[in-house]
């Protein structure tokens, strides 16, 4: 079977991580992406290790794994935009695609003739996504943005770390990119969304996407919380600012996490540490009370839950409907059955590595299920096909182009 998206060409001219991670999406689910890069060097992240993909024989290739996490399914080709010949070739390629996608500077690529309205004008159908990090207009839309920026000034960090005024607080960054990630989830949307919209008028559009119009878009119930309570939210360390008990808890031999969501699961959280009693103590018997009275419900909880190991909490809580989990590292999160079942570990064949590791892509379609037939490319492994292929170029021709530094 063939994926949803088969048909759909895809020119990809950004790099790191938003981009890529859009058009990784878009490549799982049937498109033909395109990755123009720089002669020579390539996206940046190429470089950014260890760690590196081993080869057969165990020894390092210099393909790193941070470009390996967003670039499979995808044809790598290098041509030098500097050049008027490369730009010429951008545009000819842009005429046979049906969505183009850039991060760079806020003019960046119009200089070069290769902005929204110079290939709109050349193909009318075409959907041109600029990821940047502040927009394409604004008093900081010329500065250049980083996932870590982002997340300090979209107020995320203000909300995570260890709770104020305990050992160890202040704000902490997130463990992956993640303003990265969701612009690049954002786009993707963004460009389904147009798509739908040209069969409809036969008109294609720009898209204007920001890593900070992303990250306070997703501040989600917090921001509400703000809004509505008067209140800024602070940092909360591992409880939940709206629910309790939702938090970590001192197991006998180590932490688990209870997430309580509604009053029929504290009922039944209390049945089970054989402390019936507090299903009706007035201090705990509905969410806001219990979020009121935090504290003395945390003291009474741990005292109970620090009786037995987790092993003991892991199964008795879930069989009553309370969920329940060890806090995993990632390597156990891989290990977990769950995980397992719904295949998230695949199995890529790459030229140099052989099999290799990654992960999967978390939707399941039922009638056009999502392939995994390109590993991760080599720097301008597709250079000649897509000439070839695309463009009709002749072999002189390619020959000629890279004797003269163009690809």
């Amino acid at each position: 079977m063939s994926g949803p998206l088969q048909g759909v060409r895809v020119l990809d001219l950004s790099r790191v991580l938003a981009g890529p991670w859009c058009t990784q999406l878009m490549a799982d689910l049937g498109a033909e992406v395109i990755k123009v890069e720089r002669p020579g060097a390539g996206d940046d992240t190429r470089h950014w290790g260890p760690p590196w993909l081993k080869d057969r024989a165990g020894r390092d290739t210099g393909e790193s794994a941070y470009f390996l996490s967003a670039n499979r399914g995808k044809q790598s080709i290098t041509v030098d935009i500097s050049n008027p010949d490369g730009q010429q070739l951008i545009r000819d390629l842009a005429a046979e695609s049906d969505v183009f996608i850039e991060n760079f500077k806020v003019g960046g690529l119009a200089a070069k003739g290769l902005g929204a309205d110079d290939l709109l004008a050349l193909n009318p159908r075409l959907i041109y996504l600029s990821i940047t990090g502040f927009g394409q207009s604004g008093p900081m839309a010329a500065q250049p943005g980083y996932d870590y920026l982002i997340q300090a000034m979209g107020g995320l960090m203000s909300i995570t770390g260890v709770e104020d005024g305990a050992p160890g607080a202040g704000p902490q960054r997130v463990g992956v990119a993640i303003s990265d990630l969701t612009t690049g989830l954002y786009g993707a949307v963004g460009i389904l969304s147009a798509l739908f919209h040209r069969e409809q008028s036969g008109r294609g559009q720009h898209i204007d996407l920001a890593l900070l119009d992303t990250q306070v878009g997703w501040l989600a119930n917090q921001a509400m919380n703000y809004f509505v309570g008067g209140e800024v939210p602070m940092r909360t360390g591992a409880q939940h600012p709206n629910l309790a008990p939702y938090q970590p808890f001192e197991a006998g031999d180590q932490p688990v996490i209870i997430a309580v969501g509604n009053n029929g699961q504290f009922q039944q959280l209390c049945q089970c540490i054989e402390r019936p009693e507090l299903i009706d103590d007035e201090r705990f018997r509905t969410n806001p009370l219990r979020v009121q009275n935090r504290t003395a419900l945390e003291r009474v909880l741990q005292a109970e839950i620090r009786k037995h190991p987790a092993a003991y909490w892991l199964e008795r809580l879930p069989a009553r409907g309370v969920p329940c989990c060890r806090i995993n590292t990632i390597q156990q999160a891989f290990d977990e059955p769950q995980i397992q079942h719904r295949q998230m570990h695949i199995r890529l064949d790459h030229p140099l590595g052989g099999e290799i590791d990654a992960v999967a892509n978390p939707l399941n379609l039922s009638a056009t299920p999502i392939r995994y037939d390109k590993a991760p490319p080599q720097l301008g492994q597709h250079t000649d096909a897509v000439l070839h292929d695309v463009l009709g170029c002749s072999n002189d021709t390619i020959r000629s182009l890279r004797e003269r530094g163009v690809v």
